[in-house]
């Protein structure tokens, strides 16, 4: 099993911590995390005034799932900004970012590697 099983849990238990090579005012909340590949189920906050704009654009290789939750975004590359209720669905390789917040921000996202299909 890559993540670990859980019933549900309450939430508020799972300690805020500073994203790793973040910049300040970005937090997560880590749910749930695959020790082998490293990609986790997690609750990301924005902090009033966060920019993450030192962290530049962002590329992976993993899928990202996100759900805005609360508050909105500015994503700096497309000049737009996203809301409460907006979602986003992002493949391997796709760029995106950096954002910017005056209200802050909280989102949801699965993050996971995809299975080759044989």
């Amino acid at each position: 099993m890559s993540k670990p099983e859980l019933e549900f849990t309450p939430v508020q238990n799972v300690a805020w911590t500073p994203v790793p090579d973040g910049v300040p005012g970005l937090y997560e909340r880590i749910l749930a995390r695959d020790p082998r590949t490293g990609v986790v189920t997690r609750i990301l906050r924005f902090d009033p005034g966060t920019d993450t704009s030192p962290m530049g654009a962002v590329v992976h290789d993993f899928w990202e799932e996100v759900y805005i939750l609360e508050g909105e975004l500015h994503d700096l590359s497309l000049g737009k900004t996203f809301g409460a209720g907006s979602y986003a669905c992002r493949p391997p390789g796709m760029r995106h970012g950096p954002w910017r917040t005056e209200r802050g921000c909280l989102t949801f996202e699965v993050r996971y590697h995809a299975r080759e299909e044989p």
